[in-house]
């Protein structure tokens, strides 16, 4: 191979590892960023309407949100693929429908509950009827990642989901709209099941985007040095 051949081929290599390095770093920065924000609102945990779900201008935001409304006689939707201590499981969530007039429906997580072996869906039944209190972080929706947001329905209606897309969802539940935010309940309600109010519970936290960002930029300063140390071998 040509010398400027093979330092063609060393740049191109190093060059893919460095910008993989450098899109690790801004996932890094990403997360932290949303840890540092909704921290700040778990700390105030200053009360505003759940209308503010609705609101598209603050739909990849974070507000600690309370307000009454009821639970829709609707099919639960069930989150797939969530781990909780290293169990695997599912998020249930439920649509609540806020009060007040002009009030957008959005869905509430209950929580996480484990799958058997066979993978038998649990029964969702409806919380509570009539009007109820609520609280909790809206927030967006869990990251669906390369997934699609399909909607695939069980034998008792449940819609089963593999990424969370409320419009998706929306759509297969004969409803006009949901709102873009969910609304993860406080974990001191005696409503749902097992949750908190952790953020990253099944996706890298931010040290580990540093941890592979400084591999593969490692591996870019190593592709060089070795083509730099065939060079001098060749010239010898």
């Amino acid at each position: 191979m040509p010398l400027w051949a093979g330092w063609g081929l060393a740049l191109g290599v190093a060059a893919v590892c460095a910008s993989l390095g450098s899109w690790q770093l801004k996932r890094m920065h990403a997360k932290q960023d949303l840890l540092e924000a909704s921290a700040r609102v778990l700390d105030e945990r200053r009360a505003r309407p759940l209308a503010l779900a609705a609101d598209p201008a603050r739909a990849r935001e974070y507000d600690w949100a309370a307000g009454r409304g009821r639970f829709a006689d609707l099919p639960a939707v069930v989150l797939d693929n969530q781990n909780r201590a290293s169990q695997p499981g599912i998020r249930a969530y439920r649509v609540f429908l806020p009060e007040g007039e002009g009030a957008v429906p959005l869905l509430v997580e209950l929580g996480w509950l484990p799958l058997p072996g066979d993978r038998s869906m649990p029964a969702i039944p409806l919380p509570a009827e009539g009007a109820m209190a609520v609280s909790g972080l809206l927030l967006p929706p869990p990251s669906r990642g390369l997934a699609a947001p399909a909607v695939q329905r069980e034998p008792d209606g449940t819609a089963l989901v593999v990424a969370l897309d409320p419009a998706v969802v929306a759509e297969a539940l004969g409803q006009p709209a949901l709102a873009p935010r969910v609304l993860r309940l406080d974990p001191a309600l005696s409503v749902g099941y097992a949750r908190d109010l952790e953020l990253l519970p099944n996706t890298l936290p931010p040290d580990r985007h540093l941890g592979y960002a400084v591999q593969w930029f490692a591996l870019a300063a190593a592709v060089l040095v070795i083509a730099l140390v065939l060079t001098l071998r060749r010239r010898r």
